[in-house]
């Protein structure tokens, strides 16, 4: 998996802090997003292996800090539910005009909750999940119990949620009172509905389960999390939602393969979606090229110098390995490191300048671990030189080119 951060706005202007979990190598078959649980965070363990998971099966998942929580900026006492929603449909809209539109929505806990509700006014979602959510947003209520009169009389209270303080307003405790779910979900007939819920969840009873399921329309599914608590807080239980949405969701999103690359020559390349995107079949091996977010790539392959850089690393090591092999030598461990001086944005820029356009300068760096002596260290260090890569780059070649 690759992490990338992804900060947006939402529609009162304040930046919201993400992470985006990305498959290891490819295109996503489609993006998620998470949404997590009451006065929590993006960070949390269990949020963290769910989208771990999801990228693990090729679906790209962002999660966000809430306003006012974790990195995100805003004041928490100046939100509610209804905010909440509203940083749901920021989040959707800032996906979409970087990448592309989520179709699977995940909550947790109350951020279910508002993933359900968030999800009805979004024609792009086609799946929603709910994990240990309660069936209407008052439910919460409940965890501040002891402060609603205070809150009421004098507009706002200091409260302690899961050891933390946080000052709650009058507003929200009003706003979580308007709001009803049920008549949402009943409304809600073009999407599918995964829900998730542990018998032994003492923070939101499973009552609350059985009220979504009823209110919901098919095609809707239940799962019990049968020894699992609210938060999670068990590995084993979080990886294991996380594979089981990844595996419910396929069934109701269209996963469409992605277009074959077919060539009788050696490799060829493809544009994809994005600026710089590209698609690579080399062989029998698929690869995703790009450029970093800094030149308005989305950094989901390395770019052309990084396969280059890696092409000679790869052939030093093939090489040396295979010279060491023949004499006999007791290696452990062989490492390439390369750095190169060139930046590709620039040279594309320059390609009709002949003096601009050219290729730099290659820094190979070369660890051996090892029973060798100087002698023999000093040789595999011009064996290095000998390799086919690096012979073809620094000796230069042709390239023939014409249009098909």
């Amino acid at each position: 998996m690759k992490t990338q951060t992804f900060s947006f706005k939402n529609s009162d202007g304040v930046e919201l802090s993400g992470k985006i979990e990305f498959p290891l190598s490819g295109k996503p078959k489609f993006f998620a997003l998470f949404a997590h649980c009451f006065t929590c965070h993006k960070d949390l363990k269990a949020v963290h292996n769910i989208s771990r998971s999801l990228a693990e099966e090729g679906i790209a998942c962002l999660r966000f800090d809430f306003t006012g929580l974790g990195r995100s900026g805003g004041s928490f006492e100046d939100t509610n539910f209804s905010s909440n929603v509203e940083d749901l449909l920021s989040a959707v809209k800032s996906l979409k005009e970087k990448f592309e539109a989520p179709k699977l929505m995940i909550g947790h806990s109350l951020g279910g909750t508002a993933v359900l509700m968030a999800s009805s006014l979004l024609e792009e979602i086609r799946a929603v999940v709910s994990i240990g959510s309660p069936a209407n947003p008052e439910h919460v209520l409940h965890l501040i119990k002891e402060d609603i009169e205070e809150i009421r009389t004098k507009g706002s209270a200091e409260v302690t949620i899961a050891g933390r303080p946080f000052t709650i307003k009058s507003q929200f405790i009003d706003d979580l009172e308007a709001r009803s779910l049920k008549s949402v979900l009943g409304e809600m007939r073009k999407k599918s509905l995964l829900i998730l819920h542990s018998p032994q969840d003492t923070t939101v009873s499973i009552d609350n389960a059985r009220e979504l399921y009823s209110a919901a329309h098919h095609p809707k599914s239940f799962v019990s999390l049968d020894g699992a608590d609210h938060l999670l807080t068990k590995a084993q239980d979080s990886r294991y939602v996380g594979q089981l949405i990844a595996s419910w969701s396929t069934r109701y999103i269209d996963t469409a393969a992605p277009r074959e690359l077919k060539s009788a020559e050696q490799i060829v390349a493809r544009l994809d979606e994005g600026p710089f995107v590209t698609d690579i079949k080399a062989g029998n091996h698929s690869i995703v090229a790009d450029e970093p977010e800094s030149v308005g790539g989305s950094d989901l392959g390395p770019t052309p110098y990084d396969l280059v850089g890696s092409g000679l690393a790869a052939c030093t090591l093939m090489t040396m390995k295979m010279y060491a092999n023949r004499k006999l030598w007791n290696i452990r461990e062989l490492k390439v490191h390369v750095n190169y001086n060139n930046k590709y944005v620039d040279d594309q820029k320059n390609c009709e300048d002949e003096p601009q356009a050219r290729i730099g300068k290659f820094e190979r760096i070369i660890e051996i671990d090892g029973d060798l002596g100087d002698a023999q260290r000093d040789k595999l260090l011009a064996i290095a030189d000998k390799c086919p890569v690096h012979k073809t780059l620094s000796k230069g070649l042709t390239i023939e080119t014409r249009i098909k």
